[in-house]
């Protein structure tokens, strides 16, 4: 007979493992919560009053960080306070209400303690059996997502990192409807104003660079569907084998959207798959503004969403959304990829139970949806909509200062958010500068706005020239923040023109 096991000492009950064995008193637990709550608190209140950006060189870093392997036990809230202070604010802050670089993020509060929830109770929305809450979750929040968005119903997916993954996803997919296996002669098309991220899932699809045919924009910086179904048709009279077309929905350098409603009738007729990288874009059909794109975006076959841009959450927070869900179980289920099938049966769903590892390619996968389910129950629909159309006022209150001021010139109107404009010299100046002249003065212009510390803006090109870039989507950014960037961007413009009139006139004395 077995004996019974003798009660455990009452300090052994506090916690789930033996005291000193990767655990914590909850008294130390508890103290050590309370502080990172109140650094994360200190940080959303004081972001303002921070620069956009902080930067160390790589030698401060690596004698900062680059230290031996800790063997001994160390101070849980004083690493978080090191942490804090010297390590994570060195970067990009992208919620800074002056920060107008690549596509801001802010995240909320509701979405930071979701992340910390989801991994005290290892939430794993993968197979039912592991996790049927955490996929009830997850089933729920696409549920918001396709209603938020206008799509019908039926459409179904999963989330992912982002919006690299949900394009890789959607296109693997497609792959496999398509094209059964066999590559030979398959044929891609995008502009080549698609995210870098459709050029590496092509690869990684097994497709050689010339099988991606990237097209150039035409003078909207969209895709051409003229020129798509002129090359479609050479390619098919060539022996090809065109299988899918990249729209997107917002270019990362000027918010351009693809004409979904023509590119999908050219795929329909040939018989094509339509992605639609929404991963910004997609969220201007939560507002009124943006209701025409919902019929547009339904007529995709697929869609990639990235919660972590417009719609505000933290990283990670990607989506893929699929017309017909049933196509991404004949890519990914697991049965199909089974080796050993023992291990993994008792794991295979039931009934109407869903497995979502037989949807994408992760199995162990993290509870990103509840970022979004938390937010969203928190704040309703409603804020959502309303910090998109936020962002989109602010876009136009930044091109309409653009449009008054004799010193800037609007390049690109605003869309999604996104414009594009120019620094050009004043017409007292004695010449106007050479293009690469003037090209050379917006990188200038950009470096010392960022070192200036109060306002981040970067430079992008467009039709082969260089330009600066505003993306004016955060909630938390003022009119008065774009008018402030603006006025740095004068400043520094007249400085360097002043500082290149000195020079050319030192440079023409006798004697220099």
């Amino acid at each position: 007979m077995i004996p019974e096991p003798a009660a455990p000492p009452a300090a052994a009950l506090r916690s789930p493992y033996r005291p000193g064995e990767l655990a914590l008193s909850p008294e130390e637990m508890l103290h050590a919560g309370h502080r990172a709550v109140r650094l994360v608190v200190d940080r959303l209140r004081n972001l303002a009053q921070d620069r956009p950006h902080a930067v160390a060189d790589p030698a401060t870093l690596r004698a900062l960080l680059d230290e031996s392997l800790p063997e001994e036990p160390g101070d849980l809230t004083a690493l978080l306070d090191h942490l804090a202070a010297d390590v994570l604010p060195l970067g990009i802050r992208f919620d800074h209400p002056r920060c107008f670089a690549f596509v801001p993020t802010t995240g909320n509060y509701p979405a930071f303690l979701a992340d910390l929830l989801a991994s005290a109770f290892l939430s794993v929305p993968g197979a039912w059996l592991v996790g049927s809450g955490p996929t009830r979750i997850e089933l729920t929040a696409l549920s918001w997502l396709r209603r938020l968005l206008g799509l019908p119903d039926g459409w179904g997916g999963l989330f992912v990192s982002g919006g690299s993954v949900a394009n890789l996803t959607a296109l693997a997919a497609a792959r496999d409807h398509h094209l059964a296996g066999d590559l030979t002669g398959a044929r891609l098309y995008c502009s080549t104003q698609a995210h870098p991220s459709v050029a590496r899932a092509a690869h990684l699809l097994g497709l050689t660079r010339d099988q991606l045919t990237a097209l150039p924009p035409d003078d909207t910086q969209r895709l051409d569907p003229h020129a798509l179904a002129a090359r479609v048709d050479a390619d098919r009279a060539a022996g090809l084998r065109p299988f899918a077309v990249v729209a997107t929905v917002g270019t990362t350098g000027t918010g351009a959207v693809d004409p979904l409603g023509e590119l999908a009738r050219l795929c329909h007729r040939h018989g094509l798959w339509l992605h639609a990288d929404g991963a910004h874009g997609a969220a201007l059909a939560l507002t009124d503004r943006g209701r025409p794109l919902r019929e547009a975006l339904g007529r995709a076959d697929s869609l990639t969403v990235d919660p972590h841009k417009w719609l505000f959450q933290p990283y990670e927070a990607g989506c893929v959304l699929v017309r017909d869900p049933s196509l991404l179980r004949n890519s990914f289920r697991m049965a199909r990829h089974h080796l050993d099938t023992g291990y993994l049966h008792p794991a295979e769903a039931h009934g109407d139970e869903i497995n979502l590892d037989d949807y994408g390619p992760q199995q162990s996968r993290g509870l990103r949806a509840l970022k979004l389910w938390l937010s969203l129950k928190t704040f309703g629909a409603a804020a959502f909509r309303r910090a998109v159309d936020h962002g989109l006022a602010l876009c136009d209150h930044a091109a309409a200062r653009i449009t008054d001021h004799p010193e800037l010139a609007l390049v690109t109107a605003p869309s999604l958010g996104i414009l594009t404009f120019r620094y050009r010299p004043p017409r007292g100046a004695p010449a106007p500068p050479a293009p690469e002249a003037l090209d050379g003065l917006q990188h200038t212009v950009s470096r010392a706005v960022c070192a200036d510390g109060r306002a981040m803006i970067l430079t992008t090109r467009v039709r082969g020239r260089s330009v600066l870039r505003l993306c004016t989507i955060n909630p938390a950014t003022l009119p008065a923040d774009i008018d402030t960037v603006l006025e740095l961007v004068v400043r520094a413009g007249r400085a360097a023109t002043a500082a290149g009139e000195g020079a050319a006139r030192g440079n023409g004395r006798p004697g220099t």
